[in-house]
């Protein structure tokens, strides 16, 4: 987010987990992440690493220790994220040793600038967008009151 210019990650950069999410799928992800020459400039990120299962964990933190030792990868750029509150599940206390607490370091006007620069959609183009305030091709859509058909 240095520049407006920067893309934000692709598909293959980012992992969102979930307690249905497979070892396969995490082992998948950390291959792409760790094997030498696959890397590039790229920064992989897990998310909400703490929803894995224990088994998923084990195999997730095995797999990293042999990929680490075996293809000898230290160019790699690996980013996981937890929520706080859940700091003492396998996988935030398996990696402790690399946690840095992180506090977004620009203003939120900037970062939803950032955002909206990225998601807006040609304002000339036929797109779904048009329904989103300014022509932004993602919306978040809410209410007070639940289960009014969102």
């Amino acid at each position: 987010m240095n520049s407006p210019d920067q893309p934000l990650p692709t598909f293959d950069e980012v992992l969102l987990c979930t307690p249905q999410t497979t070892a396969e799928q995490v082992e998948l992800f950390l291959r792409r992440c760790l094997i030498p020459g696959c890397a590039g400039e790229k920064i992989y990120t897990i998310l909400y690493a703490d929803e894995l299962t224990y088994d998923v964990s084990c195999r997730a933190e095995k797999l990293f220790q042999r990929l680490q030792r075996y293809n000898s990868c230290s160019t790699y750029r690996l980013i996981i994220l937890c929520n706080c509150e859940r700091e003492h599940s396998y996988i935030p206390s398996v990696f402790s040793q690399y946690k840095v607490h992180m506090i977004p370091q620009r203003p939120l006007p900037e970062i939803q600038q950032y955002l909206q620069h990225h998601y807006r959609v040609a304002a000339h183009s036929d797109s779904a967008a048009s329904v989103f305030k300014d022509n932004m091709c993602v919306g978040i859509v809410a209410s007070k009151r639940a289960g009014v058909g969102k």
